[in-house]
């Protein structure tokens, strides 16, 4: 193909070269070739640096305010990040892709529970913010969250209760009227894990449903509806999802449970593999391919280990670092949890 252009080519004109096979340009004393390239589509966000989990350090067994976060996507210990607003333990958490929330809890004073509920921007370090209520006082509430609506269910008030309240994520107020729970959750409630549309809650503490698993659709108010059964009690343990499966890590007393289920189906559980030790009050936080876990309680005191496995594949959690310090009883988020 020749060079020369045609004459009174306009400045801005776009050719293809059928010699070279790419488009050129002219700019208004030559063609110049574009330079192309082609995005990583298949890539994954937990491959980014922005892959962040955001958890609570805040019962040792003293009641703390500490918040702690690392990089999902790598290994090693987790790094200061802030204070809540209020010391406080047994809280929900929740997330969007950009901000994280922490509801209720039992704090500053032991056995005290509180309605307040905190928010932080997960990419940047520093205090929590006051975003509004709950209801009422609760304490061992569970969060589940998509991108835009964060939905606490049950907890202590101080008996059990089965009231479900939301939030939206981007706007700071008190929580709303969502739905009930079918079976409350008490003290000894379980894990919760969400993906863009359902919320899971597993396990209620409740003596005659502790293995239970109860879901939502998040964006549609009303009351939970039977999902299936975990493998084994789920009485203070954690979980955690990506767009299609999640996990229940954990269960205090001698366990090193792991189970999961298709988020999108309904059944029971089945056997993911193990901690590498016995966990329960732990924290997880995941992204679309790894759930990271704290140990929490080891069953005669708190620890700082910290493990993680790989959601698409089965098999035993392995050493991902440690904690800033011991503690358990908090709860936690991620930027990319849950297909975010």
């Amino acid at each position: 193909m020749s060079n020369l252009p045609p004459a009174e080519i306009p400045r801005g004109a776009i050719r293809f070269n059928t010699d070279s096979n790419k488009p050129e340009l002219w700019d208004g004393s030559q063609w110049a070739e574009f330079q192309l390239s082609t995005p990583n589509l298949g890539r994954s966000v937990d491959t980014q640096p922005g892959a962040r989990g955001v958890f609570g350090r805040q019962y040792t067994p003293s009641i703390l305010s500490k918040i702690e976060y690392l990089n999902i996507s790598s290994t090693g210990d987790s790094q200061e990040f802030g204070d809540l607003t209020i010391a406080r333990h047994a809280t929900a958490g929740c997330s969007s892709s950009t901000r994280g929330i922490w509801a209720g809890g039992e704090g500053p004073v032991p056995n005290a529970a509180v309605s307040r509920i905190d928010y932080v921007t997960i990419a940047s370090t520093g205090n929590a913010i006051n975003f509004g209520d709950l209801d009422t006082n609760r304490r061992y509430v569970r969060g589940v969250a998509n991108e835009t609506r964060g939905v606490f269910a049950g907890g202590v008030t101080p008996a059990p209760t089965t009231t479900i309240q939301y939030i939206t994520i981007a706007s700071t107020g008190n929580a709303v009227s969502f739905g009930t729970l079918t079976q409350a959750t008490d003290g000894n409630g379980g894990a919760t894990a969400a993906s863009s549309t359902r919320g899971l809650y597993m396990g209620t503490g409740d003596p005659s449903g502790t293995n239970v698993i109860q879901f939502i659709t998040i964006h549609t108010l009303g009351n939970t509806q039977d999902f299936g059964d975990l493998t084994s009690e789920g009485h203070r343990s954690s979980g955690g999802a990506n767009a299609t499966r999640a996990l229940r890590i954990g269960q205090l007393g001698s366990s090193n449970v792991i189970d999961y289920v298709t988020i999108a189906s309904t059944g029971n559980a089945a056997d993911f593999g193990d901690m590498p030790y016995t966990c329960g009050y732990n924290v997880v936080v995941t992204s679309s391919t790894r759930a990271v876990s704290t140990r929490g309680f080891t069953g005669s005191g708190y620890a700082s280990d910290i493990a993680y496995v790989e959601i698409k594949t089965l098999g035993n959690a392995v050493d991902f670092g440690d904690m800033v310090g011991n503690g358990g009883d908090s709860s936690g988020f991620s930027n990319a949890h849950g297909g975010l």
